[in-house]
């Protein structure tokens, strides 16, 4: 498993409490909700690549 960085979140208690619910939903701690959620937006902001998809899709020609 990677080493992983540890710091502190400031975040009001409502927002936590919503995460803890989204994460109990989701099967997950807070702490990996929160990462799931950093790697979702990362994603989609182009700033890592989507290491699920097995393959490039090939082009033909």
């Amino acid at each position: 498993m990677a080493k992983k960085k540890t710091f502190v979140l400031r975040i009001t208690p409502e927002m936590y409490e919503r995460v803890e619910k989204w994460a109990a939903d989701e099967f997950r701690s807070a702490n990996g909700q929160i990462e799931w959620i950093l790697d979702q937006a990362l994603k989609k902001a182009g700033r890592v690549a989507d290491t699920q998809d097995p393959e490039p899709a090939k082009e033909e020609g």
